[in-house]
């Protein structure tokens, strides 16, 4: 929006007593601004109204559908007068006889000036009367102040045959606010029709055939608030859009993520054993049941203080077949310490080792992928597939035992004392 309209608009609406009427004290500005070439157009986008021109001596009575210009005088009320074409009484004034020079033709059908009036009938200056004119020739506010210098109270403007069904928006390139008169717009169809209702009119004025003419303006409340709405529109509409395309951004990077993280009931059922001092003591995690999930997990060093009971494993686990350096694994790849006598330790799917917490937070929060052979641990292995280890020179073992690598991304899961 154009600011200027926008300032008088917020002035306007906090002291609204000081000016009278709202809209009375914004046109009054745009008719005197410093920038008459855009401010008259402006007026005319931001506040069009809809008006109508009645034949209201015709039972029923003609109503045209008209459009206020934006210029001159605003009709509050409606105005009943009798309509007169300027052709009717008018010619091009003589040369030196006019007040002034237009770089105009000067037409009495157009009303383009100078015109003088000629013949014997004029409309009286005390009789309210309007002056009926046809687009071209000349701008739309020397129609205006034409009929204004010949006695009119207002100016009913036709359109033209290249455009028969379009209302235009009037509205001035240059300061109009001399002209008091109002104006309005009828299309070419009502105003060919409007010409020849007065032809063959019994009524005459002065002298002239005429009928009765009503000019109204309706402004709806939309009318009072459209511009202010458009402002905030264009002002909110961007930040909007990019709000939304954040939201779908982040609610796309939210179910992504949700994707490449483990289940966390999966990631409690998997195994675990815990560290001896000479050896692996092998558990299995388990849930409580179902038909009585208020039941206490067992007590005792085969403990989950995670997910309940858990028991030791069976001789088919001890015998079970696995790679030699499976049992040789002393280190947490994550934390990189050692595993100290007591800690319990998650053993993943492919048989890598890690502290509980540590791997657990890491398959739950972040990835669902081992963090050394970044195997799904959603997905089964083949049995042909096992985990490639290359020998870990620190640790006291055989060329078949693995060492654990030391992945930089997982140490931020650890905590600040560890």
């Amino acid at each position: 929006m154009h600011p200027t309209l926008f300032t008088l608009i917020l002035c306007c609406s906090l002291s609204p007593q000081a000016h009278g009427h709202p809209i009375d004290w914004i046109r009054n500005k745009l008719s005197t601004t410093t920038r008459p070439d855009s401010s008259s157009w402006l007026w005319g986008w931001a506040w069009a109204a809809d008006g109508s021109v009645s034949v209201v001596d015709r039972s029923p009575p003609l109503i045209y559908p008209a459009r206020p210009a934006s210029f001159g005088m605003e009709l509050s009320d409606p105005l009943l007068g009798y309509v007169i074409p300027l052709s009717s009484f008018t010619a091009p004034c003589e040369h030196g006889n006019s007040s002034s020079s237009y770089p105009f033709i000067p037409d009495p059908v157009q009303g383009c000036p100078d015109l003088c009036v000629t013949g014997p009938h004029q409309p009286e200056p005390s009789e309210t009367w309007i002056a009926l004119v046809q687009r071209g020739g000349c701008p739309f506010v020397e129609k205006a102040r034409q009929a204004q210098r010949l006695g009119a109270k207002a100016v009913v403007v036709g359109g033209d045959s290249d455009s028969p069904d379009i209302l235009l928006n009037m509205y001035s390139e240059q300061g109009a606010s001399d002209v008091e008169i109002a104006a309005t717009f009828i299309k070419y169809w009502d105003y060919a029709e409007l010409l020849a209702l007065i032809s063959s009119s019994n009524t005459s004025h002065a002298g002239l055939r005429t009928v009765s003419l009503l000019l109204s303006t309706e402004y709806s409340a939309w009318e009072w608030y459209s511009p202010i709405v458009t402002f905030v529109v264009i002002l909110l509409l961007p930040s909007l859009l990019t709000f939304i395309t954040l939201l779908i951004h982040r609610i796309r990077a939210a179910r992504a993520a949700q994707r490449d993280r483990a289940p966390e009931d999966f990631v409690h059922r998997l195994p675990w054993r815990v560290w001896t001092g000479n050896g692996w003591e092998k558990h299995e995690a388990v849930l409580q049941t179902a038909e009585d999930p208020t039941e206490e997990p067992s007590e005792g060093p085969n403990r989950d203080l995670e997910q309940g009971a858990v028991v030791p494993s069976s001789s088919q686990d001890e015998a079970e077949d696995e790679p030699s350096w499976v049992d040789q694994q002393m280190e947490c790849a994550i934390c990189l310490e050692m595993f100290a006598k007591g800690d319990r330790v998650r053993v993943l799917p492919c048989k890598h080792f890690f502290h509980m917490s540590e791997v657990d937070e890491w398959l739950i929060t972040k990835k669902k992928v081992c963090p050394v052979c970044k195997a799904d641990i959603t997905r089964p292995l083949p049995h042909h597939e096992t985990p490639s280890h290359a020998h870990d020179s620190d640790t006291p073992h055989d060329d078949t035992s693995p060492p654990a690598p030391a992945p930089t991304e997982l140490t931020a899961l650890l905590p600040s004392s560890a």
